[in-house]
């Protein structure tokens, strides 16, 4: 397949679009946030790591038109929304009543890297906002004229997420230096596994009530 970029003009306007959506915390950061504060920098890394490859996932569906059935099938929207929230929501719950190591009450163990890239890959794997979103918001940025549209989504695609893995990285850098202040706190220790189990519950409920936008 042939590989066509947009006018300079459309790409100009589409990385100042895309950053101004990327400044603004939607459930990913979040979810970034909680991981860095909890085991530190690499684990927020590798979290945002799992977000983005998921959403290649979601700009290729985007290219290919296969977002377009989820738009158009509200009981398929509701089916994988749900499904993300619930994965969510099963996660802060987990931290909440999951058994503390003998003798440090709130200490959990730390997971996987795997696991947290597979955890960081479902969360937006799952949420359908983010499908949605690239449906609605890409195409604007495509220069008709120039042909190869599928091209051109997969090329503002692929900056997007770029644009987004350094972005939240960013965040997750501030969240890590700020948790081990917070993990030497005892304070913070003793409610730690709350507020962040807390974070991940918010987290699935705003998923599964909020209208479309921003993922």
């Amino acid at each position: 397949m042939e590989i066509v970029i947009p006018g300079t003009t459309n790409l100009s306007l589409f990385v100042v679009a895309a950053v101004a959506l990327l400044l603004v915390p939607g459930p990913a950061v979040l979810y970034i946030v909680a991981r860095s504060i909890e085991q530190g920098r690499l684990a927020g890394f590798v979290s945002d790591l799992g977000i983005h490859s998921a959403t290649l996932v979601h700009v290729l569906a985007a290219a290919l038109g296969l977002s377009a059935p989820l738009a158009s099938s509200a009981l398929a929207f509701a089916a994988v929304k749900y499904a993300g929230a619930a994965y969510l929501i099963w996660i802060g719950l987990k931290k909440i009543f999951g058994r503390a190591e003998k003798g440090e009450v709130a200490a959990l163990k730390p997971a996987s890297y795997s696991r947290l890239y597979r955890d960081g890959f479902i969360v937006n794997l799952l949420n359908p906002k983010t499908a949605l979103f690239f449906l609605a918001f890409l195409p604007q940025f495509v220069d008709v004229g120039r042909g190869h549209v599928v091209s051109q989504i997969v090329v503002l695609g692929l900056i997007f997420t770029g644009l987004g893995f350094i972005s939240d990285g960013c965040y997750a850098l501030a969240a890590s230096a700020a948790g081990k202040w917070l993990r030497q706190s005892r304070a913070y220790q003793s409610f730690e596994r709350y507020v962040s189990g807390a974070i991940f519950i918010a987290l699935g409920v705003s998923a599964a009530f909020a209208g479309n936008g921003k993922k």
